[in-house]
């Protein structure tokens, strides 16, 4: 009788942990892994650069980005884009003038085979006298069989590899999170609100606590549902909207009127729980182990 272990290898089963563990160790298939809090950004980081913004802007559906690193992202997006409707229009000329050839070569085929017709209309009845004669030889190189290539391995007998249709590509440039059409028109400066502490005199970027709501003065974390007010694109919570600004829709800061449509969720850094992340897997692809 067998030891009752994960590792055993005497049993006449192949379990699930040691196809598991083989396919970690054969470097084939795809791993899974959770992500940890750590492996994801903090709530007011750049969703391009992970790091903190210095000139944060929002978009429409709630993702931060630093301007700059979003004007980059643009723009090598249009580079891109002109790259490959370069290489469309070109392949486009090439097709065009490939099919402009093949008509003609159409054309003139069919004007050499009316040629070759009329010509051996002379000859049909010394053709009939030479078939009932019989064939001069049994060669297979004869009656112009010598100019066919029937073997495979000449090179002009191959077969070619079709050339990739190129299509037209899309001018259009999608956000990388949420894949929608982004524009820079779109982007909405954002404006934190600094916790003032005389006694904590580290920079901003190593303080745990660094930003606060502006009305309520609650600390901004990754924990914290927090939104964006469009019209003056300061940070509040989801508590401060629910409880204060949803009464009357009147901004406490400017005493301005909002609507629902000026309130924007800013999507919320990694903490690590599925209730705040959807999607907290790591997916990496590696090569498929073929029989």
């Amino acid at each position: 009788m067998t030891r009752h272990a994960r590792n055993c290898t005497a049993g006449a089963v192949y379990t699930y942990h040691e196809k598991k563990k083989d396919a970690a160790a054969s470097g084939y298939g795809t791993n899974l892994q959770r992500v940890g809090k750590d492996s994801l950004r903090d709530f007011d980081c750049c969703c391009l650069s992970l790091q903190p913004c210095r000139n944060p802007v929002i978009t429409k559906d709630g993702y931060l980005f630093d301007k700059e690193a979003v004007l980059e992202y643009v723009l090598a997006k249009k580079k891109e884009y002109t790259r490959k409707l370069k290489e469309y229009e070109k392949q486009k000329k090439k097709l065009e003038e490939e099919s402009q050839e093949l008509t003609a070569k159409e054309e003139l085929t069919k004007l050499q085979n009316f040629l070759k017709g009329e010509k051996t209309i002379v000859f049909k009845k010394d053709e009939k006298k030479n078939e009932e004669a019989g064939p001069s030889s049994v060669s297979n190189m004869c009656n112009g069989k010598d100019k066919e290539l029937p073997s495979f391995w000449i090179p002009s007998k191959t077969p070619q590899a079709k050339e990739k249709i190129i299509e037209k590509p899309d001018k259009n440039v999608y956000c990388p999170v949420s894949g929608k059409i982004l524009k820079i028109k779109d982007l909405i400066p954002v404006k934190f609100t600094e916790v003032k502490d005389p006694d904590d005199k580290n920079s901003l970027i190593v303080k745990q606590a660094r930003y606060m709501c502006p009305i309520t003065h609650d600390v901004l974390s990754n924990s914290t549902p927090c939104a964006v007010i469009r019209t003056t694109g300061d940070v509040v919570t989801m508590e401060c909207v629910e409880k204060i600004i949803k009464k009357d829709w009147i901004n406490p800061l400017d005493s301005t009127k909002l609507t629902e449509a000026d309130i924007i969720p800013l999507q919320r850094g990694g903490t690590g729980y599925s209730a705040a992340n959807d999607n907290l897997q790591g997916k990496y692809e590696r090569p498929v182990l073929q029989a």
